[in-house]
């Protein structure tokens, strides 16, 4: 009788054992999942969507993609104005995280012409601007959010879940003052990068940029905008131009010719950031390194 029982326990902790499985969160874009899985470290496996190099502003869902977001306990993206793709498919779906719309986070607003400002009532039509992961302040209110979503679906690891925001935070104290320490020597050296996604990391940090090339990276540069970056570099107001690693660096190498101006790159999509504990941090101080060594040349 007592081997029976003994038996029977042993099954039911098989069964649940093998059953019991993490919960998956899929993000959208990798910048995304850098958060996302410092925060639930140690409770969720995590992935992303969009492949290293493709741009999610133009991304076409392929067939395993459409069944990833099925599968997934949880989808965390930006919104329309960073992955229209995924509108439909999440529609319907539950537990569905859209980072822009978070109360607690200012976000930055560009109307139709791409001008920045913060008023929704001015008769034009604004977006946001979705590259928050590059701004400390609005990484850490997007962490806070995502925290009490996944507290909501998933309680029961709710102390965890507080655990690695903690953690999170003290990590994000700590790369801020560097990243500030090493910056403040360059921080009036002025430069122009190639689209507009780096607002939230120069104005927290109180960068120089005097330009870009395009708004965002499915628009070609204008002409005008080419003319007035060139006439800046020839007058030497510029010290660096800086490319991005997804885009054919060609219109850069063109506008720089017969310039004396530094050449860098700069990743804001993450595509070169290894998948490691602390990835995140080491993301943000890799686009303080390039900045440092390009900008002190």
């Amino acid at each position: 009788m007592r081997r029976n029982i003994q038996l029977t326990l042993l099954c039911m902790f098989t069964f649940l054992s093998g059953t019991a499985q993490a919960m998956t969160v899929l993000s959208s874009v990798k910048p995304i999942n850098l958060i996302v899985q410092e925060l639930t470290n140690g409770i969720s496996d995590t992935s992303y969507l969009v492949p290293s190099g493709a741009s999610p502003h133009d991304y076409a869902l392929r067939p395993s993609d459409i069944r990833k977001v099925k599968q997934a306990d949880v989808v965390i993206w930006y919104g329309n104005d960073l992955e229209p793709f995924l509108s439909k498919i999440i529609a319907d779906k539950k537990n569905v995280i859209t980072i822009s719309e978070f109360p607690s986070v200012d976000f930055y607003h560009f109307d139709e012409h791409g001008e920045e400002g913060h008023s929704h009532e001015d008769g034009h039509h604004h977006s946001t601007d979705p590259h928050f992961w590059l701004g400390p302040k609005e990484s850490l209110g997007v962490a806070k959010e995502i925290t009490q979503q996944l507290i909501k679906i998933d309680p029961l690891n709710k102390d965890q879940y507080e655990s690695n925001l903690t953690a999170f935070e003290n990590k994000l104290t700590q790369a801020v003052e560097t990243i500030s320490n090493q910056l403040k020597p360059v921080q009036d050296k002025g430069y122009f990068v190639f689209h507009d996604a780096y607002g939230y990391f120069e104005r927290y940090f109180g960068m120089n940029n005097l330009g870009h090339f395009t708004v965002s990276p499915d628009r070609k540069p204008g002409a005008k905008s080419l003319i007035k970056i060139k006439k800046s570099l020839l007058n030497q107001q510029a010290v660096c131009v800086f490319s991005e690693p997804q885009f054919e660096p060609a219109i850069v190498t063109t506008i720089t010719r017969g310039t004396e101006v530094n050449k860098g790159e700069l990743d804001p999509l993450a595509i070169q950031q290894s998948d490691e504990v602390g990835a995140y941090f080491i993301f943000l101080s890799t686009i303080s390194n390039e900045l440092s060594r390009c900008l002190s040349q």
